[in-house]
């Protein structure tokens, strides 16, 4: 990877709707060179994808929350039955195995304090490897480079 990747990633990563012939100008080489090498960089999976950010608010998500999950045990085989449990909640939106004291960290997102009580008790409460769940509420996000 050289500098001119470096930047190709640098500008897809603010916009990633950027035309070709627009990334090839702010970059300083030829469309043709950059398709190239942005195609290089999807096929070598450094960009794994595009996606659009969308408005929580706009969808009705007035509710977010960072939610640690500890276990009974740091099995494997109870680590996989709680990400299988997790996997189709649509209010996580993100999971991440820790270190420290805990095991997970959730990024949760429901329409209400209300919505997410009930996924408290009746998704997380139901799966019997969780031991402690505690939760941070987000009230803003000066920064996010998400959106």
């Amino acid at each position: 990877m050289d500098r001119f990747d470096e930047r190709i990633l640098q500008e897809l990563k603010l916009n990633g709707r950027l035309s070709n012939v627009e990334l090839a100008t702010r970059i300083g080489l030829s469309p043709s060179a950059t398709l190239r090498r942005v195609q290089e960089l999807e096929h070598n999976k450094t960009i794994v994808g595009y996606r659009a950010i969308l408005n929580s608010v706009k969808q009705g998500i007035e509710f977010i929350a960072y939610v640690e999950i500890g276990l009974s045990d740091h099995s494997n085989a109870t680590q996989k039955h709680f990400e299988l449990s997790i996997e189709g909640a649509k209010e996580v939106v993100e999971c991440h195995n820790i270190t420290g004291a805990k095991e997970y960290l959730l990024r949760v997102e429901t329409t209400s304090l209300s919505a997410y009580k009930q996924f408290h008790s009746e998704v997380l409460g139901s799966i019997k490897q969780v031991q402690s769940i505690s939760t941070s509420v987000v009230m803003d996000s000066p920064k996010d480079l998400r959106a």
